[in-house]
């Protein structure tokens, strides 16, 4: 009973007219996130992130998770009329969706992925109730020692999953380790790597380093090496799947919705890799794999179901361990530590409004969405035939106007374009940059955790070997870490990363 009444006070902060606008406004902006390519959802959550500094934090986290499912529901619009993704999640959906459009499908596509999704999210909605406040007294029993073995697995892990090399992928977590040590020492007060700056002393932000890395690299990357996009020319008709069709697909969307949730829950891309978990698992279980790649609507109905879930698996660790699993869930959590609320093992006790109302707002969102898409699909294919010329400059002055009003500071601006050349550069020398905002917001919380295990245990290492969960979480650390070097699986890792590019 006592979850029936958690349950029905979430409803109640939901249903709030401001929470329920702003969800709808998340909802809205997320799917156009997802429909333009070039524009990815950790790209918009960093442009809009300053905008929820002057709301209640309930309302805010409810706009950003709108803009982040929202654009998992949009980002299979271009993936299955234009053949480009609208972000990573939505790469696998070209395969299969391109080709029912060019068979004149495109309405069915279009029309199993929306119907996919909100039933996906709508199970992970009910396995992020369950398992989050499990995990979250679980880890009342946490100390440094097992907060440092998280950190550590938990970037060890990012590496092993990042795509392309792991030898880049750990530098840059290093990178962004050294980076994330600027600022004053937690401990002492003593000043490191600020050079006299007075912004440096609060430690680089992370609001104008992810818009570099992911708003402003964007729009080098695409001004450089524009792409070409072609709309199909078929008319979109039939957006609801017949009989057939939602016999091919209900447990593709099942198995995708399962699968997704959990892989949603490791560090990593998450919702990517669920993605393409997902495709392989139905290409694998299927007595025709063959038509995978030729228009198959299990190769849609899944990987868009497994994406989807992963995004609300993605909030366990957040929620109940404080502990982002990936740079979207680090948005996240910077937004709540702005408004002065620390996710933890405690969050859910402390701040029961604000979890409930997150996770029921994530179920009428999923229902917005469904009601949304399929009745607009028309008005996204227009939107995709507005020009990067025009995109891509409103793109940047949104990345100027965000970082300027977070704190009225130029220097600010000037480091969100020093990281954003550097961004861009990154990737076109093969650099993930995940890894490195990801540890940029987990170093300091590694740091703090090691220095106050060492205080503990009076200098002794061995305090992370003696108690059972902080050894098994190094040793899984250290596996990941040796395994890239193995050197048939680092070349099999080689010849999947260039499968993925192709």
């Amino acid at each position: 009973m006592e979850i029936l009444s958690l349950i029905g006070l979430g409803f109640q902060v939901a249903l709030e007219p401001t929470n329920l606008g702003f969800c709808f406004v998340g909802c809205v902006l997320g799917t156009l996130v997802g429909v333009l390519p070039g524009l990815g959802p950790v790209a918009a959550l960093s442009l809009l992130l300053p905008l929820t500094f002057k709301m209640a934090p309930v309302t805010g986290i409810i706009m950003l998770a709108g803009i982040f499912y929202g654009s998992m529901f949009g980002g299979s619009t271009t993936s299955i009329l234009v053949n480009i993704p609208g972000e990573a999640a939505s790469i696998i959906t070209c395969l299969d969706g391109f080709q029912m459009a060019k068979k004149g499908r495109a309405g069915v596509a279009l029309g199993i992925s929306a119907f996919g999704s909100f039933i996906a999210g709508t199970l992970g909605v009910i396995g992020l109730m369950l398992f989050a406040p499990v995990l979250g007294r679980a880890a009342l029993s946490f100390g440094p020692p097992e907060f440092f073995a998280l950190t550590f697995m938990g970037l060890t892990l990012v590496t092993y999953l990042s795509q392309g090399s792991a030898t880049k992928a750990l530098i840059m977590a290093v990178l962004g380790l050294i980076a994330g040590t600027v600022g004053l020492d937690p401990m002492m007060g003593l000043q490191r790597f600020t050079y006299g700056s007075y912004t440096l002393m609060d430690g680089l932000g992370l609001v104008p380093l992810a818009m570099g890395m992911f708003g402003i690299a964007e729009v080098l990357d695409n001004i450089a090496f524009p792409v070409n996009t072609k709309i199909t020319t078929t008319k979109i008709k039939g957006l609801l799947p017949n009989l057939k069709d939602w016999k091919d697909s209900i447990w593709p969307i099942i198995r995708g919705s399962v699968l997704g949730f959990f892989v949603g829950i490791l560090p990593g891309p998450s919702a990517a890799i669920a993605a393409f978990s997902s495709y392989a698992v139905e290409k694998r279980i299927s007595r025709h794999p063959e038509r995978f790649g030729t228009g198959t609507i299990e190769g849609i109905a899944g990987p868009e179901s497994a994406n989807n879930s992963a995004t609300a698996g993605a909030f366990i660790p957040l929620l109940s361990l404080g502990i982002p699993s990936n740079i979207t869930m680090a948005l996240f959590m910077g937004a709540l530590m702005i408004h002065g609320i620390q996710p933890g093992p405690q969050f859910i006790g402390n701040y029961p409004d604000l979890f409930w109302g997150i996770i029921t707002s994530m179920y009428i969102g999923n229902a917005l969405l469904l009601a949304l898409n399929l009745p607009l699909i028309g008005m996204w294919v227009r939107v995709l035939k507005i020009p990067y010329k025009i995109l891509f400059p409103l793109i940047f002055l949104f990345c100027v106007i965000g970082v300027y009003t977070l704190n009225n500071n130029t220097v600010e601006i000037s480091i969100m374009l020093i990281f954003g050349i550097l961004g861009f550069v990154f990737r076109r020398a093969g650099f993930d940059a995940a890894p490195f905002l990801l540890a940029l917001v987990l170093g300091p919380i590694m740091e703090g955790s090691l220095r106050q295990a060492l205080i503990m245990s009076h200098g002794d290492m061995i305090i992370f070997l003696a108690r059972p969960i902080s050894a098994v979480l190094i040793g899984l650390g250290a596996l990941f870490l040796i395994t890239p070097l193995i050197p048939s699986l680092k070349k099999k890792r080689e010849m999947l990363s260039a499968e993925e590019e192709d």
